[in-house]
């Protein structure tokens, strides 16, 4: 009997010792399996997994301009890429980022929707200071404007938002599917008072022919279609022209258009502004708090350019 006890305890004690050693191979091979983008301390390696790229937006872009430069600049971003495609592009990979809690680096911009729609959003900083401080967005009128059309140029030189109310248009237009034209005329007479600002001491006209010229983006497409709403109640004929960002420089100083109310500075466009300067008036910020940089979610457990590794 005492043998025959032995014997089945030295039995469990062999098949727990397989067990412990089957559960430890597998243990092995999981971590082997899932573990290839964490370092030494477990940690997730961001660069790797986003394949060092950056998501960006249309070649040309005043942003697109200055990542190039990040690039250029920091250490971290060595061998990086920068992926150009189109706003749209951006923004769903964006989406479906965030969709499954992947990480993303992507060339961000306030104002726009996505920071209306994804509050958790977050920039990167930026201790170089490529991307710059805090930006603004003015409005830059023809030579020989307000001597011609001086109503149009008292409104436009009188124009004035705030970056929620851009963001707040770019998001209606985003979730209800409406044109921007459209969701900027609800705009226009739902802030009556805010427009009574704008057109103080305009006179009405009748039909006078006015160009706004402006980037394809949705915050550019935003002011534009406010500013020419306002203008078109006040008796105007107001055509938008979407154009290249360096056209738009190059428009206004040739007298080729009227007005932009799209020039973003002191960064993101100085490079056209500082080529033109002469050749334009320049009328002031129209919307301030304005930022670019590189924007990743919150989820992402890094907070600078700088946290970023180089590719090998």
């Amino acid at each position: 009997m005492i043998a025959t006890k032995m014997k089945n305890v030295k039995s469990i004690f062999i098949l727990g010792l397989l067990l412990l050693l089957i559960t430890a191979g597998c243990g092995a091979d999981e971590d082997e399996n899932t573990g290839n983008n964490d370092d030494a301390n477990g940690e997730v390696n961001y660069s790797e997994e986003v394949e060092y790229t950056i998501t960006g937006i249309e070649p040309g872009a005043g942003i697109t301009v200055t990542t190039e430069k990040a690039i250029e600049e920091y250490d971290s971003l060595s061998g990086w890429e920068l992926e150009q495609a189109s706003t749209a592009a951006m923004v769903t990979q964006l989406d479906e980022a965030i969709a499954n809690k992947d990480p993303i680096v992507v060339t961000g911009w306030n104002p726009h929707w996505k920071f209306a729609k994804y509050p958790d959003l977050k920039y990167l900083d930026d201790p170089k200071g490529i991307y710059g401080d805090v930006e603004v967005i003015k409005t830059l009128a023809r030579l020989g404007l307000e001597e011609e059309k001086p109503n149009a140029y008292k409104l436009i030189e009188q124009f004035n938002w705030e970056v929620e109310d851009m963001e707040g248009i770019m998001y209606d237009a985003q979730e209800s599917g409406d044109e921007v034209a459209e969701v900027a005329k609800r705009w226009i007479e739902d802030h009556p008072d805010k427009v009574a600002e704008w057109t103080e001491g305009v006179e009405d006209v009748d039909g006078e022919a006015f160009e706004i010229v402006s980037t394809p983006w949705d915050s550019e497409r935003a002011s534009a279609n406010v500013v020419a709403e306002a203008l078109t109640q006040k008796g105007y004929d107001v055509t938008i022209t979407p154009v290249d960002v360096a056209v738009v420089f190059e428009a206004v100083a040739n007298g080729d258009a009227d007005a932009t109310v799209a020039a973003w500075m002191p960064m993101t466009h100085k490079d056209f502004y500082e080529k033109f300067e002469d050749e334009f008036v320049d009328l002031g910020a129209n919307l301030e708090g304005a930022k670019i940089g590189l924007v990743v979610p919150e989820y992402m457990d890094i907070d600078s350019i700088e946290d970023l590794e180089p590719a090998e």
